[in-house]
């Protein structure tokens, strides 16, 4: 199946952050990387975090360059943020969001944690094993359920406000043979670019 760089998403975004996705994700795509989620937050004043990956779910310290580069003049421009701000590029990390359905199957068999916008049968956070994947639901066993109950939980995708994984030995050996297969020089703890909003005007200058 081929790499969709714009596969729907489904996370839980302010209507700030849906419009900077907006401006942002055209300019990651034309650089061959898929939009994974923004965040807006009052660490440091106000920080933008933006964060993608390439079609194996990767992102290095170069690509971090590549987007911050392309970026900074395009928010420059439209200006979404009405005060200075840090951006941050980074990679979606180890135990990263789940966001697409090809994110939940990716890790199938891995523990992820959900959170609902609204509950499902009086429930809205789920822990247990990513068990199976439709088109627009994934189901999540739950290890604790209670003798007798069902354990497979069936969410609907779009019910989704926040998912990401939980980091167990399964996920770090997993990412380890990654790393075996696809060395990079980069290192892994570094896989963020951060600038304020000044600094992306002086290097959107530079590279004009």
């Amino acid at each position: 199946m081929a790499f969709d760089l714009t596969e729907k998403r489904y996370v839980k975004e302010s209507g700030l952050e849906q419009r900077i996705a907006a401006i942002i994700e055209p300019v990651a795509n034309d650089l061959g990387y898929s939009l994974v989620r923004v965040r807006v937050t009052q660490e440091n004043g106000c920080t933008l975090q933006i964060m993608a990956e390439d079609a194996n779910g990767r992102f290095t310290i170069t690509d971090c360059e590549r987007l911050s580069k392309d970026v900074s003049p395009v928010l420059d421009v439209e200006d979404p943020i009405d005060r200075e701000y840090h951006l941050e590029v980074s990679s979606p990390g180890i135990d990263r969001p789940l966001v697409r359905a090809r994110d939940y199957r990716t890790y199938l068999g891995h523990e992820a944690k959900i959170e609902l916008g609204d509950a499902i049968d009086g429930r809205k956070r789920f822990r247990g094993l990513i068990e199976a994947v439709g088109d627009d639901t994934v189901t999540i066993k739950l290890p604790d359920a209670p003798k007798g109950d069902d354990p497979n939980h069936v969410l609907p995708l779009s019910a989704i406000a926040e998912a990401k994984l939980v980091m167990t030995d399964k996920l770090l050996n997993m990412a380890q043979a990654d790393q075996d297969d696809n060395p990079i020089d980069d290192d892994e703890d570094i896989e963020t670019i951060e600038l304020t909003q000044d600094a992306d005007s002086e290097l959107s200058e530079e590279n004009n």
